[in-house]
């Protein structure tokens, strides 16, 4: 059996999830208390009560709302372990703002805000999904992301089922924009020359061969790259030993378009040819309003 525990904080795109996870033949339940999980995956593995057939795509969606039962949720997993059963854990994660924004545009009612203000739902919302969070396999931030980038990251995500061995994701970004929510490792390229200072080079991006011939002029490049090369080969087989399935890299620079970029094509490039499955994404690349100003108009 293939099972997803769906959770994470309201207003995150929990729903748009569980419908992608259904449309890909996925069997949800949403709003599970933890201390039923065990015993409907038993029943749906085809083991439990007679007449029920056995379901081999399971999504469980478990939130806020069975939040006088959340401290079950441990023991749920344990349980589950205990009966070989395989799972994933997939938290949606947004920011303060975001969710505010989002409750006051649909008009929806936060599950916590008979008891506080919705500010204050949310920050406690937040705190209850503490422990949820770090058990989370698989964390998505859809603060900046329009439903087809989540459709994208859930697909990552089912893709990982089918693979055997750890799977990587890495991430380019800005520091200005902010880290991402969900790195295992974090490395900042600011200290290699930065390309936005040459004119010519500043509509490009790390993509481009002239960002890549300007970068690997200089030889603390070259050098990075062997070490951080070094580092992953010795790093991953560790990984893999204590039953990591993804690892989630960011690599930033200030702005996320030329050297973070440049860099986690790498990465990227280099894991693949190590037998990694690998999937590159650049958070910022076009981000910034400059280079939207300086593009020349449709003719």
């Amino acid at each position: 059996m293939d099972l997803i525990i769906l959770t994470g904080m309201s207003g995150a795109g929990k729903s748009q999830a569980a419908a992608y996870f259904e449309d890909h033949g996925y069997f949800c339940i949403d709003n599970l208390p933890p201390v039923f999980l065990p015993n409907i995956v038993d029943t749906f593995s085809g083991k439990g009560e007679e007449g029920i057939p056995a379901v081999d795509k399971l999504c469980l969606v478990v939130d806020i709302r069975s939040k006088s039962l959340l401290k079950g949720f441990d023991a749920a997993i344990r349980r589950i372990e205990d009966m070989g059963v395989n799972y994933r854990i997939v938290f949606l994660e947004a920011s303060d703002n975001v969710l505010v924004s989002r409750y006051r545009q649909t008009r929806r009612k936060h599950p916590l805000t008979e008891e506080m203000s919705l500010t204050d739902a949310i920050v406690s919302e937040r705190k209850l999904l503490e422990r949820l969070r770090g058990r989370a396999t698989n964390v998505i931030d859809t603060t900046m992301m329009p439903l087809s980038s989540l459709r994208k990251e859930l697909r990552v995500v089912l893709e990982e089922a089918d693979t055997q061995g750890l799977s990587v994701f890495v991430q380019s970004f800005g520091f200005m924009y902010g880290l991402p929510s969900d790195c295992d490792d974090v490395i900042d390229v600011r200290f290699l020359p930065n390309p936005f200072w040459v004119e010519k080079l500043q509509m490009l991006c790390g993509k481009d061969k002239p960002i890549e011939d300007y970068l690997l002029g200089f030889e603390e490049t070259n050098v990075f790259l062997d070490k951080i090369k070094d580092l992953f080969k010795y790093m991953i087989p560790f990984y893999i030993t204590e039953g990591k399935s993804r690892l989630n890299i960011g690599v930033g620079c200030t702005g996320g378009r030329h050297r973070s970029v440049f860099i986690a094509e790498m990465i990227g490039k280099y894991l693949e040819e190590e037998g990694y499955k690998t999937v590159i994404n650049h958070r910022d690349i076009d981000r910034d309003p400059r280079y939207e100003s300086k593009k020349p108009s449709a003719t």
